[in-house]
């Protein structure tokens, strides 16, 4: 088994850096516009879908919802934010409130 670590590191680290200099040269290129490619193609699938569903990207109406959601959420913390301060406040003061010596 001694004899066999060697070799596996030394051919784990060829095969590491034969990658590594394919990966840096044209075919690592062509992977890497491969792989943008398909942001654009999710991109062109989200057009379509909008498309079908009536919405325009940067219409104006996009903007408008976008903000409506905004404010709604803003709201949402707010009421949120007001709730676990209740709650908190409820739970202080049955702690006050409880007898000292636990259950009566």
């Amino acid at each position: 088994m001694r004899e066999v670590a060697p070799f596996a590191f030394v051919l784990g680290l060829v095969v590491v850096a034969g990658t590594a200099i394919v990966l840096r040269g044209p075919i690592g290129h062509a992977l890497a516009e491969w792989i943008r490619g398909w942001s654009r193609t999710d991109e062109q699938w989200l057009a379509v879908q909008a498309a079908k569903h009536g919405v325009v990207p940067d219409s104006p109406q996009v903007g408008a919802e976008v903000e409506a959601l905004r404010q709604r959420l803003a709201e949402l913390e707010e009421r949120l934010d007001f709730t676990e301060r209740m709650l908190a406040r409820s739970r202080e003061e049955q702690k006050l409130v409880a007898p000292p010596g636990g259950r009566s």
